[in-house]
């Protein structure tokens, strides 16, 4: 038999059934408890969990880890009303993380990156203003990160890529969808086939290594979800090799144990002590199926078998050990449940994500108790969870910031 996780990593499913009323009061808490935290400089205090050591003097402000991503999700869910907030304004705040942002950036200088830097904060400005300054400085931003070479969505293009694709279903300008092009045509160059796999990969050029990675934070799947979710702009020929492309890889790479599947973290052998084998958002099935839900049901029976055998690899896993996040949480593998729920209709899929979020919950509990506060970010925290959980009560899939906006 395969490994296909680390049991260790995950734990036993908390047995409390679906409450859509416990679900709406964890949001109520957790909005009222973001709102009654936020500091003077307008950002959240810093997890123990989120502090590696380099946190910016006035917090983190971009999307993942900082106030930007924390407020999106405060309009998000007061927009469809989830929450109503009575301490917050979200469009100044985002201005004053821009501001921040600025004088004070994340990872210590002024980065296009859509998750960790300032593509991720305009979008979400400009979404809350409108503002036609803010989104020609946005188009400046997405296309200086077109040649990235980290070639992945969290520092890289395809997740800058993101933002041109938001603007241009929004505003129809045709700068957008020339901009999104020129992002594919990017992408499609430096996407090869590689003999050891006998499939098409990117290769990741970050942090000192590189490595071809696979999941949705920093390599395949996350490329492939920009090109999947702009497909319409692709022409045919295009179009029909991204699909067979993805079948693929998908197949090539697959560690299959079983009716189920997941994919380890990269072509690559990690080092004495890693982790091959994760089931989390960032890396393993559940970021796989999130990112290739996009892929049109019935095109490919293969696909759907192996999209679905990933979905039952995550419910046997169980909720990560880890924490209730999105990147690397319950939350997240709950949403590659629920973007399965969308693409077949099948209701037990809804059932297994409800199932998570009351999990969830009751590991939010537990962190508070062990750390006496909040865990204030969108991706690995109380705003993502609280988004997660009113995606439960709607049954809705969209990750995030991400998917939608």
């Amino acid at each position: 038999m395969a490994m296909l996780f680390e049991r260790g990593r995950h734990e036993l499913l908390d047995p409390t059934p679906w409450s859509p009323t416990r679900a709406r009061d964890a949001i109520a808490a957790i909005v009222d408890d973001i709102e009654r935290n936020r500091t003077d400089h307008g950002t959240w205090p810093v997890h123990p969990l989120d502090d590696e050591g380099d946190v910016p003097r006035t917090g983190f402000k971009g999307l993942y880890l900082g106030s930007a991503g924390v407020l999106w999700a405060l309009s998000y869910l007061q927009r469809e009303g989830a929450a109503k907030l009575g301490k917050i304004d979200p469009i100044e705040g985002l201005r004053r993380a821009d501001v921040a942002y600025r004088n004070d950036p994340d990872t210590g200088q002024r980065v296009p990156s859509y998750f960790l830097g300032h593509a991720g904060i305009l979008l979400v400005l400009w979404q809350a203003t409108g503002s036609r300054s803010v989104a020609d400085e946005l188009y400046d931003v997405v296309a200086s990160n077109i040649d990235n070479p980290t070639r992945e969505p969290l520092w890289g293009a395809p997740g800058t890529m993101i933002a041109a694709w938001h603007l241009w279903t929004s505003t129809r300008e045709d700068r957008w969808r020339a901009l999104f092009a020129e992002n594919v045509e990017a992408l499609w160059r430096t996407w090869h086939y590689d003999p050891d796999t006998n499939c098409h990969l990117w290769t990741q050029d970050m942090y000192g290594s590189v490595v071809q990675y696979l999941g949705a934070a920093h390599g395949f799947a996350g490329n492939v979800q920009p090109l999947l979710t702009g497909v319409e702009l692709l022409d045919d020929d295009r179009r029909e090799a991204l699909y067979d492309r993805c079948v693929a890889t998908l197949r090539a790479t697959a560690v299959l144990d079983g009716a189920e599947v997941n994919w380890p973290a990269g072509t690559f052998t990690p080092p004495s002590g890693g982790a091959s084998m994760l089931m989390q958002w960032c890396h393993g099935a559940p970021g796989i199926v999130t990112a290739l839900a996009a892929f049109p049901p019935h095109r490919s029976p293969e696909l759907d078998s192996m999209l679905a055998a990933a979905g039952r690899a995550v419910w046997h896993a169980g909720p990560l050990a880890k924490g209730y996040g999105l990147c690397h949480g319950t939350a997240g593998n709950g949403h590659a449940l629920l973007k399965l729920w969308k693409r077949t209709g099948d209701a037990t899929w809804l059932d297994r994500a409800r199932s998570f979020a009351m999990h969830a919950i009751a590991q939010r509990d537990r962190m508070r108790e062990t750390h006496g506060r909040g865990r204030y970010t969108l991706w690995t925290g109380d705003a993502g969870l609280a988004v997660y959980l009113w995606h439960c009560l709607q049954g809705e899939a969209a990750l995030p910031a991400l998917d939608k906006l």
